[in-house]
C-alpha cells in the first residue's frame, strides 16, 4: 500500500480542489442544487468515501495536516459576528432562551433514546449512552472527552464509538438540514424578512457596510488586521480562562462577541472603514473550506468494524431530530421563515457541530434571503450556552450507568 503525508500546503490545496470540483458537480447535476445540500459535503464524503476505498483494496493511505481549520473557523465566526447589526435582529433575545430551551429539552431525549435504544440492541448502556447528546450534539470534542472518563470506569471502546457516532451524525445533520430547511420554507411559502425591508433600513444598512470613497488595499488591511486582532485576543482570553478557572470557553464565542460589539459601536463611532461585503465573503469562503477540509478527512476506514448497533441508534436520534424539528421547534420558534432557517441549523448542529448548522443555513440563506436573528441565536446555542445544559446532563447519566 502506498503511503502519502500531505503537509499544511498540500492540504489546503486538496480541500479548494473538491470544493471547486463539488461545485461543478452541482452545477451538472441541478439534483443537488434542488434539494440544497452544501458543497462541502458534497466534495468532502466524496474524497472521504473514495479513501475508504482506495485503503479496503490496500492501494493508499493518505495522512493529512488539517492544523488550519481552528483558524478557519475562527475567521467565520468572527466574520458572522462583524455581519450582525444587533439594532436589527429583532426578537433575538427572546428567540434566544426558547432556543436554548429547545435544544437542552433534545439533548435531554437524546440521552434517553440512546440508553433505551442499548436496552434494546442488548450492548452495554454507557456504550449506547455515546450515542446519546455526547456525540450528537457534543460532536468529537465530547466524544472523546467523555468517552475517555467512560474508559476510565473499565467501558472499553467508548471514545471509538463516540467517535463513529459524531462522524455518522455529522455526516447526516449536513445531507439532510438544507432540504428539510427547503421543505419548510417552500411549503408555507416564507419570505426573508430582509426582502422586505423598507428602503429606509436597506439605506441604513449599506451606510454601515460600506464606507465612501473606493475600495483600496488599505481598507482591505485594515479590515483584515481587525479580524486577525480580534483572532488572537480570542485564543489568548480562551486559554487563560481554561489556565485560571478550568472553564473552557471555546475561542470562537470569545471572537464573535467581540466581532459584534466592535461592528455595533464602530455604527456610530466610525473608527474604522468596515466592509460587510468583505466578511460575508470572508464568511463564505471559511466555512466552505473548514467544512471540506473536516469531512475529507474522516477516516471511514478506522469506523467500518464500529458500525453495527452504533448505525441503528445514530438512525433513531435522526429520525427523532427531524419529528422534533419539524413538528415542535418550527411551530415554538414562530412558523416563519427564521424558524425555518434555525431548523437547519438545528438538525445540523444537534446532529453534528455547529460549523454543520451554519453551513445549511447558509446554503439556505443564499438562495431565499437572509435570515440575521438566525445567524445570532444557532451559531451562540450551538457553539457555547448549550453546554451549560448539557455538561451536567450527561455527567448525571454517566453516575446513573455506571
Amino acid at each position: 500500500m502506498i503511503n502519502l503525508n500531505l503537509n499544511i500546503v498540500s492540504t489546503l490545496i486538496l480541500s479548494i480542489v473538491l470544493y471547486l470540483f463539488a461545485n461543478f458537480i452541482k452545477d451538472k447535476l441541478k439534483f443537488f442544487n434542488k434539494i440544497c445540500i452544501p458543497t462541502p459535503v458534497i466534495g468532502g464524503l466524496f474524497f472521504s468515501i473514495l479513501i475508504f476505498l482506495l485503503k479496503k483494496f490496500g492501494l493508499l493511505e493518505i495522512t493529512m495536516d488539517t492544523s488550519l481549520m481552528p483558524y478557519f473557523l475562527s475567521a467565520f465566526f468572527i466574520s458572522i459576528g462583524f455581519c450582525i447589526n444587533i439594532f436589527s435582529a429583532k426578537g433575538g433575545g427572546k428567540l434566544l432562551f426558547i432556543y436554548w430551551l429547545l435544544c437542552a429539552i433534545l439533548g435531554l431525549c437524546q440521552n434517553l433514546i440512546s440508553v433505551f435504544a442499548s436496552k434494546l440492541l442488548h450492548i452495554t448502556p454507557l456504550l449506547g449512552f455515546m450515542c446519546g447528546s455526547v456525540s450528537m450534539e457534543g460532536g468529537h470534542g465530547y466524544a472523546l472527552a467523555f468517552g475517555t472518563t467512560i474508559e476510565s470506569i473499565g467501558i472499553e471502546n467508548a471514545v471509538a464509538i463516540g467517535i463513529a457516532a459524531a462522524t455518522l451524525g455529522l455526516i447526516s445533520g449536513g445531507l439532510l438540514g438544507g432540504p428539510v430547511g427547503k421543505l419548510l420554507i417552500e411549503k408555507y411559502n416564507l419570505k426573508s424578512l430582509s426582502r422586505n425591508n423598507t428602503s429606509k433600513v436597506s439605506n441604513i444598512k449599506n451606510n454601515i457596510s460600506k464606507p465612501k470613497g473606493k475600495f483600496t488595499p488599505m481598507i482591505f488591511l485594515e479590515n483584515i488586521l481587525m479580524l486577525l486582532l480580534i483572532m488572537n485576543i480570542s485564543f489568548f482570553v480562551s486559554n487563560i480562562i481554561n489556565l485560571k478557572t478550568n472553564i473552557l470557553i471555546p475561542n470562537i464565542v470569545i471572537g464573535m462577541l467581540l466581532s459584534v460589539i466592535i461592528s455595533n459601536i464602530n455604527v456610530k463611532v466610525k473608527f474604522f472603514d468596515f466592509y460587510q461585503d468583505l466578511f460575508e465573503f470572508i464568511q463564505n469562503v471559511a466555512l466552505d473550506v473548514f467544512l471540506t477540509m473536516a469531512l475529507m478527512s474522516i477516516d471511514l476506514y478506522a469506523l467500518s468494524s464500529l458500525l453495527g448497533p452504533i448505525v441503528c441508534i445514530v438512525l433513531f436520534q435522526v429520525l427523532f431530530v427531524l419529528i422534533y424539528g419539524v413538528f415542535i421547534c418550527f411551530r415554538v420558534l414562530g412558523k416563519n421563515y427564521d424558524a425555518a432557517i434555525m431548523v437547519s441549523g438545528l438538525i445540523g448542529h444537534t446532529l453534528g457541530a455547529t460549523p454543520n448548522a451554519l453551513a445549511n443555513m447558509s446554503t439556505l440563506t443564499n438562495k431565499y434571503g437572509k435570515s440575521e436573528t438566525a445567524f445570532l441565536v444557532v451559531p451562540m446555542v450551538g457553539a457555547f450556552l448549550l453546554d451549560a445544559f448539557s455538561m451536567p446532563c450527561i455527567l448525571f447519566f454517566i453516575n446513573f450507568l455506571k
